[in-house]
């Protein structure tokens, strides 16, 4: 389970160790053991070497960043359609509504995979066309998204042979067209307001497990993601989960 806080000094709140998965080492056998352990211990781990260079990275954080900066009756125009793509604007999801009294403090944009009129899974949820910002408003940005998109993708096939060979299947197991051969491939921009009161049920992101096979976690560098190891721990015991730096591209949180 994940959840987003304001980050605030809390003497209770443990900061999380997590194994570090390198996608460049020679050294497979390790590397398959070290996110064996990590999914049977907590199921979330970093990935480092993942071949999305800073510089580009960097960019698409700040092509995000100038989207959310929009006027809101600009991002409206691109307002989440039936198929789960566009925008979510601010209290629109509540992840957790045990705890929260209104909806995350955060907004969104989604794009998933593009198929064309033709293809015979188009008009099925989760596929078909994205909608788009304006590119007079915004030069560049549905071109950076969607290489972001397919390069997340690449590094989520990567990751998943290492998976296949942990849970002794063919490396290519995955691969095959009902699972990542034509993906549900979702990527969300979030942006958090940094509002947060748990005492008064006021969360940036409501506790929650995410759904599918996994998720690949890029951060800006603020302090604030939560994990909780074991959800039916009680009382459930958060970790914070610090970004780490030192590398020449930015990594990945997995959380499995």
């Amino acid at each position: 389970m994940e959840n987003h806080t304001k980050h605030m000094q809390d003497s209770t709140m443990k900061v999380s160790s997590l194994n570090c998965i390198d996608l460049a080492s020679n050294d497979l056998h390790h590397s398959v053991v070290s996110l064996k352990q990590a999914c049977l211990d907590c199921g979330f781990f970093y990935v480092i070497n993942h071949g999305i260079n800073q510089e580009f990275m960097d960019d698409v954080f700040e092509q995000s960043k100038k989207f959310f900066a929009l006027p809101l009756e600009e991002k409206m125009k691109v307002l989440r359609n039936e198929k789960h793509r566009g925008y979510t604007p601010v209290l629109d999801e509540i992840l957790d509504p045990e705890n929260q009294v209104n909806g995350d403090h955060k907004e969104g944009y989604y794009i998933g995979i593009e198929v064309p009129k033709d293809d015979p899974d188009w008009d099925k949820p989760f596929y078909g066309p994205n909608p788009w910002p304006d590119s007079d408003v915004l030069p560049r940005w549905r071109e950076t998204m969607e290489k972001y998109h397919q390069e997340a993708l690449r590094v989520s096939k990567d990751i998943a042979r290492l998976l296949a060979l942990a849970l002794d299947l063919d490396v290519n197991y995955f691969e095959s067209q009902e699972m990542l051969g034509k993906p549900i491939a979702t990527m969300r921009l979030l942006h958090y307001q940094g509002i947060s009161d748990p005492s008064k049920g006021i969360y940036a992101c409501g506790a929650h497990s995410d759904y599918g096979m996994m998720t690949l976690l890029a951060t800006d560098g603020v302090m604030g993601l939560q994990i909780c190891k074991d959800k039916n721990m009680k009382p459930q015991k958060w970790e914070y989960v610090p970004p780490i730096k030192g590398y020449n591209e930015e990594p990945f949180l997995i959380l499995h």
